[in-house]
């Protein structure tokens, strides 16, 4: 049986084979062959893309092959495929390459590379360095723009440290030209990083790609006012208009639909849309029906006051994806509503845009009125705080803008470091948070009040080092001074013993910054309690920023910051370090100083004055979290720290600086006799700064020195002062807690 289904099988398989074969034969005398009488189609392909595309086959076959390696890595580029990581084992350095003073650079350009020459992250030995960023100005790849630089593609490839691109990143702003405006740089970037704005998502390459903001050309360069963390200054809900826009439109070309369709949504009311064609060379010839209308509508309403005085704020695509309408938004403090499909929103890989920002359909454009009023006044009013938050961390200047996107690209490179999402979108962001100092959240100061007001409720028993702190005195003894450990009733000897006597210290840590050679261990004293004692000799001794030096003997919180001539009496300490217990974000302590616009020299002045108001607090007795040692001294930019290392000053004024930047508080002064000084010094002793006629002028010329550095002035007033109950009360001294500070002449 078997054998007769193969025969059949065979049969078949024959007859089908020659059907196939007779039968092709008379299709094609049916259907004869044309196809060599078609004529040839049409070429779609552009002359200049004719031309490069022989040139590129007219190149040998080994260049040709490298030609087309690096236009795959560019449309295939990610951080493992286009970064070499080993560049940036030894650190995150920046290197910018030599700017050529015969090519011309535009302002904001020569802004950015001025902040990042004067950051942390520079470096001058392209060999140490992590990143390269171009001398060449980038910004304009607009072919029509008088900043459009010629060349670039041979000035690129001209550049020794340039290796096709890679480890570069390279920042633009326009691209493409008119009529198309495409995202063209007319160059190719190779293995780059491309940092841009107004960039579409079809172009971008995720987790590579930083798409950026387009700022003016007045955009600040550093600093930048930082919102004060008060509940007064979160922005209230209502306002006059509830939906707002004035801008351009465009009559013609791309970009024109959704601009031309906004007079719909125009109500002279709560919702203004006012729009005019009055721009460029030819708009009369070009004007449509309703440009007359238009503009004179456009004229009613003043920019500035529209966009301060709407709660919602439109932000529809231009030419390109991305205006400046973004950013203004922002800065005026109005929530704002996105209409640019396609549009990948600025630092949307860190930041949550969905907290602060309304996205809305170009094609539903006519239901954008009625999206904003269903939304709750709840949301509206945290829909403003968080955007008003981001605009002060991250887009209130140049600086912040370049550094968040260094600071993106250092988290990609080291996953090891990647800040949670809640750091980025929350005070005080992600460029004040460190991730090396420590991985948990609760340990950064401005963290740390709930977590602590929790010990504090528990009686301070659940957590050892919240309810201690590390005493650091900082020394620069005199040979022959009685400041030395040998006299009994030397400042110092007796600030160790005032000191070990707290219930609340667990190290003492002198920082020995004297000439002459530390006391050896039998000279210096046997403490109270046991407390260990610690003599520190710094590197650099005649930098006085060494006292901030983050050490591996501080593993407290706090610090609490003394000079050696520093009198206080243990209540005092006890009684500022429970202070700070509540308030571990800010500097607490005794002296206080203020400064204040002089009028007449046109510059910030300082006073140690005692008024109503204060606006810093001297580390010569203050305490404050550890954290700040870190940012003072791996943080802060290198001309701050050349301009305390200078003067030998001035570093306290430094560090009051950082804490207000950060933490956008001013400092809390405690209870403290007027003299908080060692009156007790010898003739030697007395030539000390505080003596000298041009000590206030020094520090004088710190304050305004900083005040260019960071680009604003961050300290803030308060007249606000902590005592203890009872304390200076006409009841017995038995029932206060702090007896000893009752018992000094106040």
């Amino acid at each position: 049986m078997q054998a007769k289904q193969r025969y059949i099988l065979l049969f078949l398989s024959c007859a089908f084979l020659a059907l196939c074969y007779f039968g092709g034969y008379r299709l094609k005398g049916i259907f004869p062959d044309r196809g060599r009488h078609w004529p040839p189609l049409d070429c779609y392909m552009e002359r200049e893309e004719m031309m490069e595309h022989r040139s590129f086959w007219s190149l040998p076959p080994r260049q040709r092959q490298e030609e087309a390696k690096v236009t795959t890595l560019r449309e295939q580029c990610r951080m493992e495929t286009c970064f070499d990581f080993s560049k940036c084992a030894s650190g995150f350095k920046v290197y910018v390459h030599p700017v050529e003073e015969t090519v011309a650079m535009s302002s904001t350009y020569r802004k950015i590379l001025n902040v990042l020459t004067e950051s942390r992250y520079h470096t001058t030995d392209a060999s140490q360095a992590c990143l390269f960023i171009l001398g060449l100005d980038t910004l304009d790849r607009d072919s029509l723009s008088s900043d459009y630089v010629r060349g670039m593609q041979s000035k690129l490839n001209s550049l020794p440290h340039w290796n096709g691109g890679q480890n570069h990143i390279i920042f633009n702003f326009y691209s493409g030209t008119w009529p198309d405006y495409t995202e063209d740089l007319g160059m190719d970037i190779g293995r780059a990083i491309l940092a841009k704005a107004s960039m579409s998502v079809q172009n971008y390459r995720p987790s590579f790609d930083i798409s950026l903001p387009l700022v003016h050309k007045e955009h600040l360069e550093r600093g930048g006012d930082i919102l004060p963390v008060y509940a007064e200054n979160i922005p209230a809900a209502s306002k006059s208009y509830l939906l707002a826009f004035k801008g351009k439109r465009y009559v013609y070309g791309i970009g024109s639909e959704t601009r031309n369709s906004l007079y719909h949504l125009h109500n002279s009311r709560d919702v203004i849309m006012v729009t005019t064609c009055k721009h460029g060379k030819s708009w009369k010839e070009l004007k449509d029906e309703r440009c007359e209308e238009d503009n004179a509508e456009y004229d009613r309403y003043d920019y500035e006051v529209l966009l301060h005085n709407a709660t919602f704020c439109l932000v529809p695509r231009g030419r390109r994806l991305g205006s400046f309408r973004f950013i203004e938004v922002l800065q005026a403090g109005c929530i704002p509503v996105l209409l640019s499909n396609n549009w990948v929103i600025p630092f949307s890989e860190i930041i949550d845009w969905k907290t602060s920002a309304i996205w809305a359909d170009e094609r539903l454009l006519l239901q954008v009125p009625d999206i904003v009023r269903s939304i709750e006044a709840e949301r509206v009013t945290a829909l403003r705080q968080q955007s008003q938050l981001l605009w002060h961390m991250y887009f209130s200047s140049i600086d912040r803008i370049i550094f968040t996107t260094l600071e993106i690209v250092r988290q990609r490179i080291h996953q090891h470091l990647w800040k949670d999402g809640r750091v980025w979108n929350s005070f005080p962001g992600g460029l004040v948070t460190l991730p090396d100092y420590t991985d948990t959240p609760s340990r950064l100061p401005w963290n740390q009040q709930q977590s602590t007001s929790m010990t504090l409720a528990n009686g301070g028993q659940k957590n050892e080092n919240a309810s201690q702190f590390t005493a650091v005195i900082y020394s620069q003894q005199q040979a022959g001074s009685p400041l030395v450990p040998a006299t009994s009733s030397g400042p110092l000897l007796h600030l160790l013993r005032v000191v070990s006597r707290s219930q609340h210290v667990a190290r003492i840590v002198v920082v020995w910054a004297s000439d002459f050679s530390k006391p050896p261990p039998s000279r210096w004293p046997s403490l109270t309690r046991g407390i260990p004692l610690h003599i520190v000799v710094p590197q650099q001794k005649q930098n006085i920023g060494e006292r901030f030096r983050p050490l591996d003997l501080i593993e407290t919180d706090a610090v609490f910051s003394l000079d050696e001539d520093a009198t206080l009496t243990t209540d005092e300490i006890d009684f500022a370090f429970h202070v700070w217990r509540h308030f571990p974000e800010r500097i607490v302590g005794f002296p206080a100083r203020t400064h204040y616009w002089d009028d007449t020299k046109g510059q910030w002045g300082y006073t140690s004055k005692w008024t109503n108001e204060y606006s810093m607090v001297l580390t010569g007795a203050a305490i404050y979290h550890r954290y700040y040692h870190t940012l003072y001294t791996d943080w802060l930019g290198p001309l701050l720290h050349k301009t305390v290392d200078q003067s030998h000053n001035c570093e306290d004024i430094l560090i009051n600086f950082l804490v207000s930047h950060v933490t956008r508080q001013p400092p809390i002064k405690v209870s403290q006799r007027k003299q908080y000084k060692s009156s007790n010094l010898s003739a030697v002793t007395s030539r000390s700064p505080w003596n000298d006629p041009d000590h206030f002028l020094q520090r004088q010329t710190c304050l305004n020195t900083f005040v260019a550095l960071f680009g604003y002035m961050p300290l803030i007033r308060s007249a606000v002062r902590f005592d203890p109950v009872l304390f200076k009360d006409p009841v017995s001294n038995l029932r206060k807690k702090y007896r000893q500070m009752e018992l000094v002449n106040n």
